[in-house]
């Protein structure tokens, strides 16, 4: 469901057969970040755990548009809201276009009231480090966000170059070190493995 610029109105969840949500009585912040392969991988299989367990999940997405392997996945799950901001095109570090700037905006505001509206149990900011990084919105502006965090939401932030500032405030930091990848060797992505 794309931002609205109206109070948004999240889904109504069915909790899963046998499954019995127990809600987080404290939410704590996690980073996943680092050159290496597996960021929102992780934060992907941490969605699905929590939904095993009845937990309402957010997945917010900066600068990804399209239907990965792992989206149309998700998308399958109960309990999961998805919503992406992303052009389709690469993201120029020195000179973001307008769009990009707007969608990471849009991405933001929208992160703000699903971790702070107490609507979900988990709430994942995917590639959040990387539009910080990619000076699509400030990081004083996601500072602010965690300030306002719901104290019973859990907040996992993703991408690159995670800035100082969040890794000090997050509870859990985990580095994803590259040591040898594929691409290195010339090897495109590959459906269902890279994408």
């Amino acid at each position: 469901m794309p931002y609205n610029e109206e109070e948004p109105t999240y889904p109504r969840f069915e909790v899963p057969p046998r499954s019995r949500r127990t809600p987080l009585t404290t939410g704590l912040i996690q980073v996943y970040t680092g050159g290496g392969k597996g960021k929102s991988t992780a934060s992907f299989g941490l969605i699905a755990r929590a939904v095993g367990h009845g937990l309402r999940c957010c997945l917010i997405q900066f600068m990804k548009k399209g239907n990965y392997g792992e989206i149309v996945t998700l998308r399958k799950l109960p309990g999961v809201h998805i919503e992406q901001y992303g052009s389709g095109h690469w993201v120029k570090r020195d000179r973001p276009a307008e769009e990009d700037l707007e969608l990471a905006r849009r991405a933001l505001r929208s992160g703000r009231r699903a971790s702070s509206s107490g609507a979900f149990d988990l709430v994942v900011l995917d590639e959040v480090n990387t539009a910080i990084v990619r000076g699509l919105i400030p990081v004083a502006e996601v500072v602010e966000l965690l300030d306002q965090k719901a104290a019973t939401t859990e907040l996992v932030l993703t991408g690159r170059g995670a800035p100082k500032m969040l890794l000090d405030r997050a509870h859990l930091v985990t580095m994803m070190v590259g040591m040898k990848h594929p691409y290195h060797g010339g090897m495109d992505a590959r459906p269902g493995i890279e994408w």
